[in-house]
């Protein structure tokens, strides 16, 4: 699942803050859109802290030491325990299911035109649905950081989408892991998600 950048003319750079909020939504990204390989897991353990004490630093802290004593294979296996299936699953993906969406009235139709407002579309070959939380983390890593032709979003548009398609999911999806009975490295993630979130949904708040 990802979001492919529209050309446009180049905005302006991303800062430093901008740059680290846009690797945190590429990391969660691709950890919810696959199980973590061997190369990632040997990049995360040897990972330097985060120097700003808080939730956040003791999530990656977590993460970081989970990271260099999970092995790939297992991590292959607890993300096809807790995820595999749609609908089925013991954890939804979906964000959609965060937010009560109803079969009727589902937000990917939603998601799909806002992605088009903000000149960002899915690769043909992406056949899971627009609301998968990895292409949603994927999208926003896109309006924060910028891509190939293209500067970061404004504040206001980051806000929107965030608050119109992922604050639920950023919730909702680390609690039902922290619960799940089959997740292990995946707890890590998830307090990841929920200190990132927390502190997003209060950097929106306050802007």
């Amino acid at each position: 699942m990802s979001a492919v950048a529209s050309p446009v003319a180049m905005k302006r750079a991303p800062s430093p803050e901008e740059a680290a909020r846009g690797d945190f939504y590429a990391l969660l990204a691709r950890l919810l859109a696959a199980p973590p390989d061997a190369a990632l897991l040997q990049d995360l353990a040897s990972a330097h802290e985060i120097p700003e004490p808080g939730a956040l630093a003791d999530a990656w802290r977590g993460l970081v030491q989970a990271s260099s004593a999970m092995d790939p294979d297992a991590a292959a296996e607890e993300y096809e325990a807790l995820f595999a299936g749609m609908g089925k699953a013991p954890v939804s993906i979906y964000a959609g299911y965060y937010g009560g969406a109803s079969a009727v009235e589902h937000p990917r139709v939603r998601i799909q035109n806002d992605l088009a407002a903000l000149g960002l579309a899915r690769p043909d070959h992406v056949t899971e649905p627009e609301d998968h939380i990895a292409g949603l983390l994927e999208a926003m890593c896109v309006l924060v950081s910028g891509a190939a032709a293209r500067g970061p979003a404004s504040l206001d548009a980051q806000r929107k989408f965030y608050q119109d398609h992922l604050e639920s999911a950023l919730w909702g999806w680390p609690k039902a892991v922290g619960t799940a009975r089959q997740a292990n490295y995946y707890r890590h993630v998830a307090a990841l998600a929920a200190a990132f979130a927390a502190l997003e949904t209060e950097s929106f708040k306050l802007d």
